[in-house]
């Protein structure tokens, strides 16, 4: 459903329009028009001007006033000339013709410019902002005339003749309008106090999110009557808050037109922005994904907003600080610095291998080295490194290609996705270059196994990596509120995986293992932040021997056989460290690595 869709059954259900209009003006559409649907249902059907946009302003939660230019003093008319008079001819003209002008600067840390619309699905008042030069800025419908009668008060007083010109032009446009009810300024106080109340809402749900070191904040109609605000903690989604009798599409274009790189008004298609906020001190950035979903009603159109929190305080610059037992480190620490060879960590989205990518950055970064990553997006900004900025006329791939022509000591390319992105990977490697990635696989040997049905040649693979490392995240105990198991009375289950793991029945009662209980601190879930459990694959002569022997298949339980002989620990038995010191449970770390 396109914009003109939207609009024209939001009518439709307001019944403004007849059901024979709708057919009709889709139609006149159809024909090649580059109308609007308002402009043509305005033009060729004589429905309301104001009746329109007054409702369209609504839908899309945008600002509405009504202002009587006979009340503005020479002051306020002198300030909405001011910055006219600043415009370019070609934009002054088409700010009269359209009837959007600015009206004021609203003072604060940030001066935001208001302006002023009479056509509020326009995204001309975009183009005003950027021309005076205001990187925030706020829309407001006015009514067409009430804009008119602004023009003609600043008119009465300069020597414009195009202005005058356009004005006497539009005399027969002008829509005569009574004044407002009692009934009706009331509704427009109502919307906004409720928009005032939803901006809010959304501010203190991002500074809430970053002070409670939440990753992701979800924004989701609930039904055609109330929007839930979801946080993921700890990897784990929960609501926050449920905003009850506004339309979903009211707070949806609250977010959106807070976002840059985001139209407001584009519902049938994903858009990706971003915001940036100071919040305690500290500028933090938010990645915004836009897409649309299904709803029960299909007059309605909703979206899903997914916002990350990019707080650079979070980021690991110390490879002591990633958790890995004392093997994985001592191969992680010798693989990374290394003149060359090819870093992979892998895991599912969410594990955290970019976080160890970052560590490992930090760890090897020199003002004698030239250091270059390819991601998209990018997440982080990097001190000491060049983060390559991949957009429409240079596109991941075409990055990927051209980065040796770069002259790089050390890459980091965001992720493995194909076969081309591979063996760029590999001939980096085996080129001189210390080369950092990550893939989706569940462990460290599967990885093996991908780059190989990926086509790449065994001996490739066996000479170009240096360590695979398979990770995930596993949440940590509240330590407030952890209590000790009572194994009298422990179910079976434990029992028996503990002892899988090589801890016997007779030492089961010496140790300290613990679950989670739940208190304030820890909102009753038990658990207060992650840790990473690892699986490091380090690629040893036999390793790399078994790798190139290799005939129509990689063998998998072989490669893991013979790490583990040489001190390498699975995912899950990297979890049981973290079981005996006391710091997570046995279910969290059964529930993490399932897929092992």
């Amino acid at each position: 459903m396109n914009d003109n869709q939207l609009v024209a059954n939001l009518l439709k259900l307001k019944n403004f329009i007849t059901d024979d209009i709708y057919r009709s003006a889709l139609a006149k559409l159809g024909t090649g028009s580059d109308k609007k649907i308002e402009q043509i249902l305005i033009d060729e059907y004589n429905i309301s001007r104001d009746d329109i946009y007054k409702e369209v302003a609504s839908y899309y939660a945008i600002p509405q006033i009504n202002i009587n230019s006979e009340k503005l003093d020479e002051k306020a008319l002198q300030e909405i000339n001011d910055l006219i008079s600043k415009l370019p001819e070609t934009i002054k003209e088409k700010a009269y013709e359209k009837r959007i002008i600015p009206f004021k600067i609203k003072q604060s840390r940030n001066p935001t410019l208001i302006i002023l619309t009479s056509i509020p699905t326009d995204n001309f008042a975009k183009t005003i902002a950027s021309e005076l030069k205001y990187k925030r800025y706020e829309a407001i419908y006015c009514p067409y005339k009430s804009i008119d009668e602004i023009i003609r008060s600043i008119a009465s007083t300069q020597q414009d003749e195009y202005l005058k010109k356009i004005l006497d032009e539009s005399e027969e446009q002008i829509e005569t309008t009574q004044q407002m009810s009692e009934e009706e300024q009331e509704d427009l106080i109502e919307q906004e106090i409720n928009k005032g109340a939803l901006a809010y809402l959304f501010e203190a749900a991002l500074i809430e999110g970053v002070k409670s070191k939440v990753s992701d904040i979800h924004v989701i109609p609930y039904d055609n009557q109330s929007v839930d605000i979801r946080y993921r903690v700890d990897g784990k989604l929960s609501l926050w808050k449920r905003k009850e009798k506004i339309m979903p599409q009211a707070f949806l274009s609250v977010v959106k037109d807070r976002t840059q790189n985001v139209d407001r008004f584009k519902v049938d298609e994903a858009q990706d922005g971003f915001i940036q906020r100071e919040i305690d001190g500290h500028v933090i950035r938010f990645r915004v994904s836009i897409m649309p979903i299904v709803s029960k009603d299909h007059s309605r159109h909703n979206e899903s907003i997914v916002i990350r929190i990019l707080d650079d305080r979070n980021v690991i610059d110390n490879i002591d600080d990633l958790g890995f037992q004392s093997q994985a480190r001592r191969d992680f620490e010798d693989s990374v610095t290394r003149t060359q060879g090819l870093v992979i960590v892998t895991g599912p989205t969410g594990s955290g291998k970019s976080t160890t990518l970052l560590g490992a950055l930090y760890h090897v970064i020199t003002p004698e080295k030239n250091i270059l990553t390819i991601e998209d997006p990018v997440e982080y900004v990097i001190k000491g490194a060049r983060q390559i900025k991949i957009g429409h006329k240079l596109d991941f791939n075409l990055a990927i290609r051209s980065i040796l022509r770069h002259d790089p000591d050390i890459v980091m390319v965001g992720e493995i996705r194909d076969k081309e992105t591979a063996e760029t990977a590999i001939k980096l490697a085996n080129t001189g270059h210390l080369t950092f990635s990550t893939l989706h696989t569940n462990d460290s040997t599967s990885a093996v196994s991908r780059l190989y049905k990926m086509d790449i040649e065994t001996f490739l693979i066996a000479y170009a990596i240096n360590i695979i490392v398979a990770q995930r995240l596993i949440r940590t105990l509240c330590k407030q509120c952890k209590q000790v198991i009572n194994f009298d009375n422990a179910d079976a289950a434990v029992i028996s995986y503990l002892i899988e793991n090589g801890i016997s029945e007779e030492n089961i009662k010496q140790e300290r293992i613990f679950e989670a209980k739940g208190c304030e601190a820890c909102r009753g879930t038990g658990y207060k932040g992650r840790a990473a459990i690892h699986e490091a694959l380090y690629f040893s002569k036999e390793i790399r021997h078994a790798i190139v022997n290799a005939k129509k298949d990689i063998n998998e339980d072989l490669l893991k056989t013979i790490a583990k002989k040489q001190g390498m620990l699975t995912l899950r038995e990297s979890g049981l460290e973290l079981i005996k010191k006391g710091k997570t449970t046995i279910e969290e770390v059964i529930y993490s690595t399932t897929l092992e």
